[in-house]
């Protein structure tokens, strides 16, 4: 048992305690001396975010480790005296106590760590998806998954060869979802696809390479897109929109439902989401609930998600005294396009206080879909909700180290206020040009 007690030094509420530790295995222990460790951090519940091992210079045979950690329970002396007792030359090299809550990515490349998967879908194990009973399908989703699992962050994104079998679903989806665009579809919607087509990115007889559509995308909006193998948990995927970042699937629903799919396919992001994520207001819109989202509590989470699932996945809008669509999950379906902007489901106004506790029906047609006036009042009401969520720091995202700024002391914020004056002594001189 260890000597010291955790109640000897209780942490503040919500605070986590991330440190270092460094320790050498016993004699003639090896690897087996880390398994040992691995158990008191475990037996702690202490989560490892960095090991490091090499060879001890000083004594033959011996391995030494790094390990960076963080709790929100044990404290490092309790850890470390557990330590003592399976490992030799056990140090505490550093240590930090943060109210931050939450882990989240502050530089684009770790979103590599952003890769926690939701199996509520997954065809091993969900009897009722369209390819669970198809092993050739099913092999073939794990291939094209292993991508995705291997893919790290500034890596061309690699190429998948389709199928026919595949390109038969693909076209048929975009023939029929292409006729209904002009009549169902908003004005962004339907300016970007053509443009994908008018630049040779889109057709129905093939489909479309990550790599090829991300680059695009840079060009307008700077969202870039990087492979995921499945469902990405909502804390995940959120954070990646933060960054100007959109996770997206490489493998095509099962050929037998092709209009229906109960997971995100690449038919769902290209039709989708792409060429919504290239207009400039929707692709701001889709970042900011991503920056809402850092740090935030996991109820705030489950708010922010809905918030995500009833504008950016089925999502109205109103346009020249029409309804639109401009939802991914409604421009990548046949069926639920028609549906939404028919007569038969409720069409409520967006108000994120009462849009982001309303429940929401993921394996059939939504019985209610909400509709904003426009994309800039949208966003105009995200930021006022935004504001009003328990989190007591801020965050920006600065592109041009593509991180994340945490303004939680004066001299972060005089920093962002200074690049701000920066941007607006160029506006008002734009302004004294034109006028």
């Amino acid at each position: 048992d260890d000597v010291f007690d955790d109640a000897f030094e209780p942490l503040q509420e919500n605070a986590i305690r991330r440190f270092t530790v460094t320790f050498a295995s016993k004699e003639d222990m090896g690897f087996g001396s880390l398994s040992d460790a691995l158990r008191v951090f475990q037996k702690r519940k202490v989560t490892l975010t960095h090991v490091e091992s090499r060879p001890s210079n000083k004594v033959e045979g011996q391995i030494e480790f790094l390990v960076q950690c963080e709790t929100k329970g044990s404290s490092s002396k309790n850890v470390l005296t557990a330590l003592q007792k399976v490992a030799e030359n056990v140090r505490l090299e550093k240590e930090e106590v943060t109210k931050r809550g939450p882990w989240f990515p502050t530089r684009v490349y770790e979103l590599d760590r952003c890769t926690h998967l939701l199996s509520n879908y997954e065809p091993d194990l969900d009897d009722g998806h369209p390819g669970f009973c198809d092993k050739d399908y099913r092999e073939r989703r794990q291939r094209i998954a292993d991508i995705a699992f291997k893919y790290k962050h500034g890596q061309p994104i690699p190429r998948v060869e389709y199928t026919d079998d595949e390109l038969r679903t693909w076209g048929l989806i975009y023939r029929q979802l292409k006729a209904l665009f002009p009549t169902h579809a908003c004005k962004e919607h339907i300016d970007a696809f053509n443009v994908l087509e008018k630049e040779g990115l889109y057709s129905e007889t093939f489909i479309p390479q990550l790599e090829d559509v991300s680059n695009f995308l840079k060009g307008k909006t700077g969202f870039q897109l990087r492979p995921v193998a499945g469902l990405l948990s909502a804390r995940d995927f959120l954070a990646s929109l933060a960054f100007r970042v959109f996770q997206a699937t490489q493998y095509v629903r099962h050929s037998s439902a092709p209009m229906h799919t109960p997971e995100p396919d690449c038919c769902h992001e290209l039709l989708g989401h792409v060429p919504m994520l290239a207009d400039p207001t929707f692709a701001q819109f889709s970042q900011e609930i991503g920056l809402a989202s850092l740090g935030v509590s996991d109820e705030d989470i489950t708010r922010l998600a809905t918030l995500y699932w009833f504008t950016v996945e089925f999502g109205l809008c109103k346009q020249n005294g029409e309804t639109r669509a401009c939802g991914a999950g409604l421009l990548s379906a046949f069926g639920e396009l028609q549906y939404a902007l028919s007569d038969k489901p409720e069409h409520r106004p967006f108000e994120p206080n009462k849009t982001a506790i309303q429940e929401y029906q993921d394996k059939n047609y939504q019985p209610i879909y909400f509709v904003a006036d426009s994309f800039t009042d949208a966003q105009s009401k995200l930021r006022l909700y935004a504001m009003k969520m328990l989190r007591p720091y801020n965050v920006r995202y600065d592109p041009y180290t593509q991180s994340i700024q945490v303004i939680d002391k004066v001299d972060k914020l005089r920093d962002a206020i200074r690049d701000l004056n920066g941007q607006m002594v160029v506006l008002t001189s734009a302004i004294e040009k034109l006028m």
